[in-house]
């Protein structure tokens, strides 16, 4: 019975172990956070005030320490919008917790809470928008759900890692970053304490087909070495961004030198939308995530050094950032490793819907420049007005068309 016994209690152990995060939790805080009651959580908006206070309490429940402003978990912000000419402003507020370790470095994960409110507010992709609530199931009710799983599973497992945690939750994002970018101007813990940053946005929609997409690959070595064997355990297929800078908050943290890694699951035809709702979240498929975030950060613990800095400079602009004039309003597919750039969605009214472009288009050419990557299709953008005309050449099937495009 004795030897029974502590079979049983073995096999409880793994158990627990494998099951570290529960799809029935990361569906609570999703249902919570992307329910109408919450209005889209634009920046400011009262929805997105409910939702800071439910971070902020779960932060104080786990036992985190506030790092925000003033002793408190929130670091509030002012904002300034336009909605048809009229200028609005805000108060936005960034949620931050702390998991005090007694160490000299800490890591930062983050994720934005931040969506588009009742679409007016960041770049509403469906039709007569105005007045509907934008819930962001996937955008990124799931990334901050990510957020609180990590924070419980760290204040809870009973250990004293080497590193401090701090759990950021950014405001902001949709407006253009806004949060992170105030917090690294305006840091609540020494930037230079800072040993990387680790950030999800959009991880609620995992396929086999497309599995993960991690960026920041570029920017520490260390990446490359933790992170396949830890998405084999979980037998997830996964492609890599090199570039430290992109449309979330880790370019923030990037800019300053540190080292950054993101984690997401892909566009979708629900980007930006009204419909992305809980309805097409892949519940499960986060929790793998998640166990693969975990396995990061408790391997960086076992690194005999901090994340080297590296600066993963675009290979066409060095390490310059690059201001578009004009975009062709579609959604690339970051899962896609040929050539060219493969269209994962196009937006109603832009200029390659206007051209007959469509989602699953593979563009080979741009104004004249052969497009190889997603770096080509960014450098032709920079160099274009509005109301320019350029042709482009795209593969559709083993079809290849060729349209003229007006930005």
């Amino acid at each position: 019975m004795k030897y029974f016994l502590l079979f049983m209690l073995a096999c409880a152990s793994v158990s627990s172990y494998a099951q570290k995060f529960q799809a029935t939790n990361i569906r609570k805080h999703i249902e919570f956070l992307a329910s109408d009651e919450m209005e889209g959580r634009g920046t400011g908006s009262l929805g997105e005030i409910r939702s800071a206070n439910y971070i902020a309490d779960i932060f104080g429940e786990l036992g985190l320490k506030p790092a925000g402003s003033d002793a408190g978990f929130f670091q509030p912000f002012q904002v300034k919008y336009s909605i048809e000419g009229n200028l609005h402003q805000v108060t936005g507020r960034n949620v931050a917790g702390f998991l005090d370790n007694g160490a000299k470095k800490t890591i930062v994960i983050g994720a934005h809470y931040d969506h588009l409110g009742k679409g007016f507010q960041g770049s509403s992709l469906s039709p007569d928008s105005r007045n509907k609530i934008h819930n962001g199931a996937d955008d990124n009710a799931s990334g901050t759900t990510g957020l609180l799983e990590l924070a419980r599973h760290f204040a809870k497992n009973n250990i004293t890692e080497k590193h401090n945690y701090l759990f950021l939750a950014f405001s902001g994002e949709e407006l253009g970053l806004l949060g992170s970018k105030h917090f690294t101007e305006n840091p609540t813990i020494p930037l230079a304490s800072v040993s990387c940053m680790v950030n999800m946005d959009m991880i609620g929609r995992l396929s086999d087909e497309k599995g993960i997409i991690v960026s920041g690959w570029g920017t520490s070595r260390v990446w490359g070495k933790l992170i396949p064997g830890l998405a084999k355990a979980q037998n997830l297929k996964y492609t890599v961004d090199s570039s430290g800078v992109g449309a979330s908050d880790h370019t923030s943290f990037y800019l300053k030198d540190i080292p950054v890694v993101q984690f997401f699951t892909g566009g979708h035809s629900d980007y930006h939308k009204v419909s992305d709702d809980i309805e097409r979240i892949n519940f499960e498929g986060e929790a793998k995530i998640l166990t693969i975030i975990a396995g990061l950060l408790e391997n960086l613990e076992k690194e005999t050094t901090d994340p080297q800095f590296v600066t993963a400079a675009n290979p066409h602009t060095g390490n310059k950032t690059t201001d578009f004039k004009v975009t062709l309003g579609v959604m690339p597919d970051y899962s896609y490793s040929g050539k060219g750039l493969k269209i994962d969605g196009v937006s109603k009214a832009r200029p390659a819907e206007k051209a007959g472009i469509q989602a699953g288009d593979i563009i080979t050419r741009l104004a004249g420049k052969e497009i190889t990557s997603i770096y080509d299709y960014m450098e032709v953008l920079g160099k274009h007005e509005k109301g320019e005309k350029v042709e482009a050449e795209f593969l559709r099937g083993s079809e290849t068309k060729k349209v003229s495009v007006t930005f």
